[in-house]
């Protein structure tokens, strides 16, 4: 008995047998990063130019799930001011209804992710609310976190 294999059988067979052989049998796309979660770590009053200044300063609890490359110097990206060697990743803080508050431009790794903060003078009362945004410049990908108070 011969066993007939036609030729568009044979072209599907083979084609599957390739597409089987070009992804290893398994995904090799990296799993989407969380979203930042900020906290409040608490205020920091200090004098500076002859005013009074506070420092809300907060921390993205969940920072060790970014990648330190996020943080790299990023030489190929657009500077930061004059700084030429601005990080692949920005990270802003916004008021509730969206107004910037600062920004992080050149942090180093995702330690410093523990270190974040916006200041006032110390008799401007803050927004009752904030939020973190994470830019990735590389991949022009943005975390944003959940709004967090300015008090404790």
């Amino acid at each position: 008995m011969r066993l007939r294999i036609g030729k568009k059988t044979a072209a599907l067979l083979a084609s599957l047998v390739l597409m089987g052989l070009s992804t290893g049998g398994a995904s090799t796309a990296e799993p989407p990063l969380p979203n930042p979660v900020l906290v409040f770590v608490g205020p920091e009053f200090y004098e500076a130019n002859g005013k009074q200044w506070a420092r809300y300063r907060y921390e993205v609890v969940n920072r060790a799930d970014y990648p330190n490359e996020l943080f790299a110097a990023a030489p190929d990206l657009p500077p930061c001011g004059n700084n030429t060697q601005a990080a692949r990743t920005w990270v802003d803080l916004y008021e509730q209804n969206g107004k910037r508050l600062y920004g992080f431009c050149a942090l180093g790794s995702n330690d410093d992710l523990g270190k974040i903060w916006f200041a006032l003078e110390s008799d401007v009362v803050p927004p009752s609310w904030i939020y973190v945004e994470m830019t990735d410049r590389k991949t022009n990908s943005k975390y944003k976190s959940y709004l967090a108070e300015t008090t404790q």
